[in-house]
């Protein structure tokens, strides 16, 4: 297990990564829109993402299985679904924190990786359409439109990637976890994680995994459950 967390640490992602990554993510996150779409919307699309800043925080956890995982902790905790402590300890009893992990850099409003390059690769075949929004040279949001084209290929992905249907999975759970929730109120809740907030500008965000593993360990010790069955 060290050895993997080691390889994990500071890996990167590659392009062609992030931009089907985002593809699932949006298409799993975003808002469905009427047909036909209102007149700021681009013809054909299908559903709609808002903020670039619900956009780094939903790809925050996707990309940090241990950070889900506790989080999927917290909300049974809170409200007590027995599905948020499986899946939850799906992950933290597996390796998917060490393997899957592709940290974030810290930035001034939370975790933040530029996305305009993996973002082009999806608007180049007009798979989704981004809008920005405000006055000239003032952006106050941006807009993440899903095109029928790029919902078609979010469908047909996992056909021909099988792979690719881990990404499918945990962009659900992702979108689930989040609730309708905005982006700031996302970037809220993750700045109560130490290792988030307390990361220097400008450096990559540390895991969570062994605390989480602890945490999980307690919940199931404090519920009679084995934890090995």
């Amino acid at each position: 297990m060290i050895g993997l967390a080691e390889v994990a640490e500071g890996r990167t992602t590659s392009v062609f990564q992030d931009a089907v990554r985002l593809l699932l993510l949006i298409a799993a996150a975003a808002e469905p829109l009427p047909s036909p779409p209102p007149a700021e919307a681009p013809a054909d699309s299908v559903a709609v993402l808002r903020s670039q800043v619900l956009l780094q925080k939903l790809d925050f956890w996707l990309r940090n299985p241990d950070y889900l995982a506790d989080e999927l902790l917290t909300r049974f905790e809170a409200e007590g679904n027995e599905d948020d402590l499986k899946r939850a300890r799906q992950i933290l009893e597996s390796d998917e924190p060490e393997v899957r992990s592709y940290q974030m850099l810290r930035y001034l409003f939370g975790a933040y990786e530029p996305l305009d390059e993996a973002l082009s690769v999806l608007q180049t075949p007009g798979l989704i359409i981004r809008r920005r929004h405000g006055t000239p040279g003032h952006t106050v949001q941006h807009n993440y439109y899903l095109m029928k084209t790029g919902r078609d290929t979010a469908n047909q992905i996992v056909i021909s990637v099988p792979a690719l249907e881990y990404y499918v999975e945990r962009s659900k759970l992702v979108a689930d976890l989040a609730g309708g929730r905005k982006g700031s109120a996302l970037r809220d809740i993750q700045y109560l994680q130490p290792e988030y907030a307390d990361a220097e500008i400008g450096t990559r965000i540390a895991g969570i995994t062994e605390r989480a593993r602890a945490r999980l360990h307690n919940l199931l010790t404090s519920q009679g459950q084995d934890e090995a069955e």
